[in-house]
């Protein structure tokens, strides 16, 4: 598969594949780095999301962006994208049609960034990329391998918001993101 920013954006930007494009106001492609060692993955845009555009920028994306700064990043060194591109109804989660339509962009986005770490925040997103049924509560900070790329499921910001109490296991999560890039990054921190 070949694919190109610019090729795969439009193609975001002008899908029909499903019927979500029809509520949108917005596509929400993602963005950050497109070099990015460090990737995150939600479920689908909320209302702020579909409303600019951009992928975590309401409230849940305010305390994403928080908890990247935690573990030393800029949120401008990460990429940021979701398992569908276009608002479900009330911010349901996507069906599973709803999701496959997508599926080919996230793909395209992950071949083109090449992290080293991908963090999948909440169960949707871990349904989808892993493929295999994840309960957060039980597998959260969990490593995954696939094709040498670290993939960890952990709390979706928003179940953070909700429930304040799960942030301290978020953190412990986020910590292990934290040394597996630095433990990736070999002596001195240096690609090794």
């Amino acid at each position: 598969m070949r694919v190109s920013w610019q090729s795969l954006t439009e193609e975001i930007r002008n899908c029909e594949k499903c019927d979500l494009c029809r509520g949108r106001t917005l596509p929400v492609p993602g963005e950050g780095n497109p070099r990015a060692e460090l990737m995150f993955i939600g479920e689908g845009p909320g209302f702020e999301e579909d409303r600019q555009g951009r992928p975590f920028v309401g409230p849940s994306g305010q305390l994403l962006t928080k908890m990247i700064h935690a573990i030393g990043r800029e949120r401008s060194d990460c990429y940021i994208a979701n398992v569908v591109k276009c608002r479900p109804p009330g911010n349901r989660n996507p069906s599973d049609e709803e999701a496959a339509a997508c599926l080919d962009y996230l793909r395209g986005q992950v071949l083109l960034v090449r992290p080293k770490v991908v963090v999948l925040l909440g169960r949707v997103a871990c349904k989808y990329v892993l493929r295999e049924e994840v309960y957060i509560t039980r597998d959260h900070g969990t490593w995954y391998e696939r094709k040498g790329i670290w993939f960890l499921p952990t709390f979706h910001p928003s179940a953070l918001l909700r429930d304040p109490a799960k942030k301290r296991e978020a953190w412990e999560d986020f910590k292990k993101v934290r040394d597996r890039l630095s433990a990736l990054a070999g002596p001195a921190g240096e690609d090794g």
